[in-house]
């Protein structure tokens, strides 16, 4: 890249940070060029993105201002730069669920447990037919082609897919690999998130619901009474009452 454009490069990024009040780094390593043009199309009502080279990185940041430097100590590999106004816990939550479905590799972590279903595929009868005896997977000849004879799970969640099932699923066209933005940081109004931070935004709920159950029992065991727990402590009362009572009539 020629000095000039480097120089319209920064000014242009200057320019997006007052235009914008949310300013992310976005690593694009391992994200294939498919999927990544189909997530920058779904986020594009509510952000934007711009992908830069690295060769342009260093000059950019000397002419784009000190904030923009505190987003490149986060390191990214193959990057783009968001932009957005929308703050960055709802931004985050909103990149984080939009998804592109690939095909897995070999030693990719199943993210949910798969599944090849009964039924014909496309692909022809031949020595394709023991990669599925090899997987277990029970499978015949109907019409010329292979059929599977019976819905089989391949992967539990958080396996590691092996070569051979990997190779097979794209045989099948059966993608189970979700791709996803990785964002490593978010600056808004000069405070910088990191991811760490920002994956609060799912783990609060978890967090609430626990302290929730751990207060509500806590009450119940202490006779505490509260809205919350009042059915609880009469049905606890109840059975207790007809405990006694029914103590009381054996030993008369």
């Amino acid at each position: 890249m020629r000095k000039e454009e480097k120089i319209a490069l920064a000014e242009e990024i200057s320019k997006e940070m007052k235009n914008y009040r949310t300013v992310g780094i976005v690593d694009l390593h391992k994200i294939p060029t498919r999927e990544f043009k189909e997530i920058r199309k779904a986020l594009s009502e509510f952000a934007k993105l711009k992908v830069i080279k690295k060769s342009a990185l260093k000059f950019a940041s000397e002419k784009a201002g000190e904030d923009f430097k505190k987003l490149l100590e986060l390191n990214p590999n193959q990057f783009a730069i968001l932009f957005s106004n929308e703050e960055p816990f709802s931004l985050f939550k909103k990149i984080s669920s939009i998804t592109s479905e690939t095909y897995a590799k070999e030693n990719d972590v199943a993210e949910e447990d798969i599944w090849i279903y009964a039924g014909p595929t496309q692909i022809k009868a031949g020595p394709s037919i023991s990669e599925f005896a090899r997987l277990r997977i029970p499978a015949g000849v109907e019409g010329g082609f292979i059929a599977v004879k019976k819905d089989t799970q391949v992967a539990k969640k958080g396996d590691r897919i092996s070569k051979e099932l990997a190779a097979l699923l794209r045989k099948l066209n059966i993608k189970v690999r979700k791709v996803r933005l990785n964002v490593l940081g978010l600056l808004y109004d000069g405070t910088l998130y990191t991811k760490e931070t920002l994956n609060l935004i799912f783990e609060y709920p978890k967090l609430l619901i626990q302290a929730y159950q751990n207060a509500l029992n806590l009450s119940v065991n202490v006779g505490y009474p509260t809205k919350e727990n009042i059915n609880i402590l009469i049905s606890k009362c109840y059975l207790k009452a007809k405990a006694l009572e029914n103590l009381v009539m054996k030993n008369e």
